[in-house]
């Protein structure tokens, strides 16, 4: 059997971890096991004092289980990709890895006071985002599913810890009766 992995880096505490898989679990409907990965340190660039997504992509291929059928690590550092100012996080679509920071989702990061319940809320919205890549689905034009298209955390906010209709359609297809 094959499973789906949650592999955090070690800033990630392990209450997140299980917030994520847990999540995962329940939208996906499939066997989440939780791992953990080395520091993403080797990533760090100096210039964009931020870590690159590239990097952390291909370290998790390298340590993908042989009994996983998808991994998503969750990492606390910032991402980037040099396209772009920041990334929440990146996947292969249809793929085996993906990434998900949790940096960007916590409002100490905007200089506000820290805020729990809405890093859960944001964190589980970027976990489906970018496991729906994983499992083939793209960037959704309905405003309120978990794979619409986020380049601010407000668009994240606005958005349902959930697939729209179509999206939950497409993700049925692909799980049922296979095994990730």
């Amino acid at each position: 059997m094959k499973y789906l992995y949650v592999a955090a880096s070690p800033e990630v505490n392990h209450e997140d971890r299980r917030m994520v898989s847990s999540r995962l679990a329940s939208e996906f409907g499939l066997p989440v096991r939780e791992m953990e990965i080395p520091a993403i340190d080797f990533a760090w660039d100096r210039g964009r004092q931020q870590y690159s997504s590239i990097g952390v992509l291909e370290m998790a291929l390298r340590l993908c289980p042989d009994d996983a059928g998808k991994m998503l690590a969750v990492t606390g550092r910032d991402l980037f990709v040099p396209v772009l100012t920041f990334v929440f996080g990146q996947a292969q679509l249809g793929g085996r890895v993906g990434v998900c920071s949790l940096a960007r989702l916590r409002q100490e990061f905007y200089g506000l006071a820290p805020n729990r319940e809405l890093l859960v809320e944001r964190a589980a919205k970027e976990a489906l985002h970018e496991t729906g890549h994983l499992f083939g689905l793209l960037h959704c034009s309905d405003p309120g599913c978990a794979m619409s298209l986020a380049t601010n955390v407000r668009q994240i906010d606005t958005k349902q810890a959930a697939f729209c209709a179509g999206c939950r359609a497409r993700v049925e297809r692909v799980t049922q009766g296979v095994s990730v």
